[in-house]
């Protein structure tokens, strides 16, 4: 066979090749060499490029191994080929040579115009654009379609689906261009069967499974997805187990691993998680050794709340160098590197623990960094914080900064993290948060013996253009009562720490239950806050409002008919609040306390001072389990200056302040005609357990048991004999639930009065619901 049939032969079955390995899908791209032998050997006298339409002739020549004047060498041939198509802009490339001449023909891959998803609903198009290598404009390669279907199916992976497909489809277009199409087949969402635990002897796999995010699906789980597979979550389920074991004494614990098993139908996994637990520890001693000089570590080791003989928790040793952190920064070191020294004592089961006081490193604030905020502005955030770029780093500070932020509400989550900065004194803080709806829309309602039903609802925006501010509208539309107020709110007034505002608004009291008159209140209020500390806060205000009575029943009392109709009134007034609750939203653990006065007679028709008094204290009995004791207790006083107190401003108790009772159910009441008159002083107290009701948490249930006590007394010009004016103290019992649903909180109360006095008039069920967008 003559060298030239050798040539045309090995060229089909060359591309006899390619072609089969097109139909059989691979995923490489074929090297497909031609070369015609009719002459082998020579020196290549010249080179051409035939079948490139956009890139260069010189482009393919800089990629040749080989050049004019060059011997032919079969060796540096295939190299050429091999580096022509690493480039990846050809489909296809063939060489051949006779008589001197080098012919490098080429197929062009084709350019992506256009990059569509089809069948995508969980995932927008957005987001599965920023996984993709490829782009319009882009040359087309089969080895990147591959892999950004791999990285699709990653995505969708990571969100739960592992049943999701992915199909590219190629459009050819005139130019040599395509239009490629990724057909999605997202699949239902890849739920978890079982979660098992291996080795768990403490503690059962129930209390494990309360321990960790992930949970085994269910059909009532449609509000969550931490039934869906997710590896992070699972490394995160690790996580939680380390710190929930360390919390229980088990020093040793670990997780020696988590497997995850896909069902063979793809549509469910089984995991499990095995363990080794340890021994369980306690405390053994717990001292402090300073390597400061001028500080005493004898004098920190009474703020350690912790005792020889309590089982080791990893949380109190945490919360002890906080303490200690906290005590030495405010004595004026800023640096300070403060480190547990564990020494664990097998024989006895013990675990002491040193905690040593060194100087660290001085390391300052480079710069504050904001991410994750998409509609909140990063200075709402920013102004939030006890840190600012050049200051000296604080852990105490940042934590109360965290705290801070997560105190407006405003997100879902709030993390705060250390980086290193440009050189080794300076850090970075990141700020990590992810934003939560702000709006609400609330409705409320309940329902009396005696006064029937009401209904509340408020529209309310409380992140306004993402500056923080608080925008409120509410509507009350009842059998007793209607009103409608507006009110805003700047927390930052004139880029001050002061919290600034007004209230406008108009009620329309139906009071002919209570005390035999309707009541219309029309005014306004302006009012500003500020901090003195931490947790010590100031707030002024002054209102003016005018206020008239109407429909007064002919039978009314006589201290009511005695009353002029219309007045205005002219006041101003102060709060003063101390607040260390650990939350001001949700508290399980702190106290505060508040003291008001309003003063009537700055203008106006009246002349009054009104105190109020109120405080509580929240006390978490089980932090883990979310047990928490609260006591609350308020009181206060009105007398008039130079004239009679008002019914209108006379303290009135019942309701949300006395349960068992309905608004206005306790306190002076007219003998004759059982008008409520209220009282000018009274006192109201709460004692209240709030416990999980033993269902899964993703529930959200919460269970309460209540006492409330109080009484109301004290009415200016009556005559003897002519109401009821015991003082004497009212008592009620009762349970509740709440519920922290995804349309709002939503609450029913039960409660019996248990000291009470035949005329008050009792409440026995109370509901409130709201909703969120």
């Amino acid at each position: 066979m003559n060298d030239g049939k050798r040539g045309v032969n090995l060229l089909r079955t060359v591309k006899a090749a390619a072609i089969v390995a097109a139909l059989l899908g691979a995923t490489t791209p074929m090297i497909v060499s031609t070369v015609a032998y009719a002459q082998s050997s020579g020196v290549i006298r010249d080179i051409k490029v035939d079948g490139n339409n956009r890139i260069e002739s010189a482009t393919v020549d800089a990629y040749l191994t080989v050049a004019a004047g060059d011997p032919y060498d079969a060796q540096k041939i295939n190299d050429s080929l091999k580096a022509l198509f690493s480039t990846g802009l050809f489909a296809d490339v063939s060489i051949s040579f006779n008589q001197g001449v080098l012919l490098v023909n080429v197929v062009e891959n084709p350019i992506i115009n256009r990059i569509a998803f089809e069948g995508n609903q969980r995932l927008k198009d957005d987001t599965l654009s920023t996984e993709l290598q490829l782009r319009p404009r882009v040359v087309y390669t089969r080895t990147k379609v591959q892999s950004d279907v791999q990285r699709i199916l990653e995505l969708y992976r990571r969100n739960g689906r592992f049943a999701a497909t992915v199909e590219p489809k190629v459009i050819q277009l005139e130019q040599n261009r395509v239009d490629l199409v990724f057909e999605i087949e997202e699949g239902e969402a890849t739920g978890i069967r079982k979660v098992n635990f291996v080795g768990n002897k403490a503690f059962d796999d129930g209390e494990l499974l309360e321990v960790i995010r992930t949970t085994e699906s269910a059909w009532w789980k449609i509000l969550t997805s931490d039934d869906n597979y997710d590896p992070d979550r699972v490394t995160f389920d690790r996580e939680l187990l380390r710190r929930f074991y360390l919390s229980a004494g088990y020093a040793d614990f670990q997780v020696l691993s988590s497997v995850a098993e896909l069902t063979p139908d793809r549509s469910d996994f089984f995991i499990t998680y095995t363990v080794s637990e340890g021994s369980r520890y306690q405390f053994g001693t717990i001292n402090v050794v300073s390597q400061i000089d001028k500080i005493d570590a004898e004098a920190l080791v009474p703020l350690i709340e912790i005792e020889a003989g309590e089982w080791y928790n990893a949380d109190m040793v945490d919360d002890a160098i906080e303490v200690l952190t906290t005590q030495v920064g405010d004595q004026g070191y800023a640096f300070i590197d403060i480190r547990p020294n564990v020494e664990r004592n097998r024989e006895n089961g013990t675990i002491d623990v040193t905690f040593t006081i060194a100087e660290g490193p001085k390391v300052y604030v480079e710069r504050i960094n904001v991410v994750g905020n998409v509609r909140t502005l990063d200075e709402v955030i920013r102004r939030e914080f006890r840190l600012v770029e050049g200051d000296a780093f604080s852990s105490s500070k940042m934590k109360r900064s965290k705290q801070r932020v997560e105190n407006l509400n405003f997100f879902k989550s709030v993390d705060v993290k250390t980086l290193p900065g440009t050189t080794p004194d300076q850090t970075v803080l990141e700020v990590d948060v992810e934003e939560k709806s702000t709006g609400e829309f609330s409705i409320g309602a309940g329902y009396g013996t005696d006064n029937g039903a009401f209904g509340q609802l408020g529209i309310r925006e409380r992140n306004l253009l993402g500056k923080g501010q608080d925008l409120r509208l509410n509507f009350t539309l009842g059998s007793s009562d209607q009103q409608v107020d507006l009110s805003f709110t700047e927390p930052y007034f004139l880029d001050r720490e002061v919290a600034a505002g007004f209230d406008v608004y108009r009620r329309e009291e139906d009071n002919q239950d209570e005390s035999s008159y309707d009541e219309e209140q029309t005014g306004g209020r302006l009012r500003a806050g500020f901090k003195y500390s931490e947790e010590l806060s100031h707030s002024f205000r002054y209102g003016l409002e005018k206020n008239s009575y109407s429909n007064i029943s002919s039978d009314a009392s006589r201290l009511l008919l005695a009353e002029e109709n219309e007045f205005i009134e002219s006041s101003i007034g102060h709060t003063l609040t101390y607040d260390k609750r650990d939350s001001s939203y949700s508290p399980t653990e702190g106290y505060f306390a508040r003291l008001s006065n309003d003063f009537a007679g700055l203008g106006g028709d009246e002349t009054y001072l009104r105190t109020r008094i109120e405080g509580g204290y929240y006390y978490p009995l089980d932090r883990e389990n979310e047990w928490v004791l609260s006591t609350r207790a308020s009181t206060g006083y009105i007398f008039g200056i130079g004239d009679d107190t008002r019914i209108s401003q006379r303290f009135f108790t019942g309701g949300a302040n006395l349960r068992g009772f309905e608004s206005a159910g306790v306190g002076p009441r007219d003998i004759a005609t059982g008008d409520a008159l209220g009282g000018k002083s009274y006192y109201t107290g709460s004692v209240q357990m709030d416990f999980p009701l033993g269902l899964p948490s993703e529930f959200a249930l919460k269970g309460r048991v209540f006492s409330d006590f109080g009484s109301s007394e004290g009415v200016d010009g009556a005559r003897p004999g002519e109401i009821y004016d015991e003082g004497s103290i009212r008592a009620s019992v009762g349970v509740g639930v709440g519920w922290e649903s995804p349309f709002g909180p939503i609450g029913v109360d039960l409660s019996q009065a248990v000291l009470k006095e035949d005329y008050d008039k009792e409440e026995v069920f109370r509901l409130n619901f709201g909703t969120r967008f």
